[in-house]
């Protein structure tokens, strides 16, 4: 209340407006009116396929996975389900017998498939975020016209890049090519080769001119009867029921029209699709550690002792919550590399982020998973020690853990230096 002029003594300074009360921006009273969306957030198709992608992975996949991985061997049922399904063209245009859908579904269908078998995963995975991608992104449309159709509905691809001498340094290819007419010949081998068991068609990369080093580097699409012979199948530590043998090439022949992107192109498409390939992996080790999480906790809360559940015990509740960080992390990782891919915008770091953090977690969530579980998770009949086997593989293929180290360091280079 204003003074009485009587009593004053000297002027008095007019008085402070009234500001209305207005809601701080950040405050969490107000509605986010910005249109942004959490990372969880996704579309009423990716949600629907992510469920169907659940159901298909308890009702087909599940009841084989062990029988599977004992006899090293993917069941043709499994196969021949997920391309009636819709899961070996996710990205692909309907009118090529796809699904059209986006590539965060296929990184959704990755994740949800490794959580009951990353075998099934990765299969899956090379098949669409590589060699469906290769074609999809390089390929002529006659090229486009003739495969992509069958890659949708009915023949499994692999993508043939490493070789014995050739591992992190993948352009180190012996592998070559010379033209012959209209057609090409290849001789070398090729190793480590997922898919390549049941595979009816090989994206191979060779050397038409190693003069040129790198730059002569030339990806070719051939089929098994063109004459690839499937060498070693090699007996590995996890994934077991994903094949993975060593290839020989002795004079294969393949037609001139058979060259993806043109000649000398090969190390731009490998180098691009490789780095796609880190989110599907991502995905891949991200839905095994949740897998493993899924299997273990249960148990906790139904195994007493000392009169109590296991899983109420603080040291055991640490180890759980930190377990679920880890996870939500390379979640958070993994979906935000697959939609800056999706936007066009820059993911190589993000990527590799994504892929070195989801194989750490999955190491480390499946090791704990085991011991959470005790003597029975040690054993073959729970399933859990399968995830802890299959998780050391995140951090070999598609680029070891280092050399994604390396890639981020290079980032971090070019941006401070």
């Amino acid at each position: 209340m204003l003074r009485s002029a009587a009593r004053v003594v000297k002027p008095v300074a007019a008085p402070r407006r009234m500001r209305a009360v207005v809601p701080r921006a950040f405050s969490t009273s107000t509605a986010c009116k910005s249109g942004l969306a959490s990372l969880h957030t996704f579309t009423e198709e990716e949600q629907m396929l992510r469920e169907s992608v659940q159901r298909l992975a308890q009702d087909v996949v599940a009841p084989r996975v062990r029988d599977m991985d004992e006899n090293e061997q993917m069941d043709p049922v499994i196969i021949k389900t997920l391309f009636e399904q819709g899961l070996m063209g996710i990205e692909t245009s309907a009118e090529l017998g796809g699904a059209e859908s986006s590539f965060t579904s296929a990184i959704i269908a990755i994740e949800e498939l490794a959580k009951v078998d990353p075998s099934v995963s990765v299969m899956c995975d090379v098949h669409n975020t590589l060699v469906n991608t290769v074609l999809r992104t390089y390929a002529n449309k006659e090229q486009q016209d003739k495969w992509l159709p069958l890659l949708s509905e009915s023949k499994l691809g692999c993508f043939c890049l490493s070789e014995p001498a050739s591992g992190s340094d993948a352009f180190a290819l012996q592998t070559r090519a010379k033209k012959d007419g209209n057609d090409w010949i290849i001789n070398g081998s090729k190793m480590w080769i997922t898919n390549s068991y049941e595979a009816d068609i090989f994206l191979i990369f060779a050397n038409i001119d190693p003069s040129k080093g790198y730059k002569g580097i030339t990806c070719f699409i051939a089929t098994k009867d063109m004459g690839i012979q499937i060498a070693k199948k090699e007996q590995k530590l996890g994934i077991r029921a994903s094949s993975t043998c060593s290839l020989n090439f002795d004079d294969l022949k393949i037609p001139a029209e058979n060259v993806i992107g043109g000649e000398g192109k090969g190390y731009k498409i490998a180098i691009e699709i490789l780095n796609e390939g880190r989110i599907g992996i991502a995905a891949q080790m991200l839905g095994l550690a949740q897998g493993a999480f899924d299997k273990a906790v249960p148990y906790t809360y139904e195994r007493k002792q000392f009169g109590q559940a296991i899983g109420t015990f603080q040291g055991m509740q640490f180890q759980i919550a930190q377990a679920a960080i880890e996870l939500e992390s390379a979640r958070l990782m993994t979906y935000n590399a697959a939609r800056l891919k999706e936007e066009g915008k820059t993911f190589t770091k993000e990527a590799a982020m994504a892929k070195y953090w989801a194989s750490q977690v999955a190491q480390s969530v499946s090791g704990k998973a085991i011991e959470w579980a005790g003597g029975v998770g040690f054993t073959r009949e729970t399933g859990i020690e399968k995830y802890w086997r299959d998780s050391k593989i995140g951090a070999i293929y598609e680029g070891t853990s280092n050399i994604q180290l390396q890639t981020i360091a290079k980032f971090i280079q070019k941006q401070y230096s």
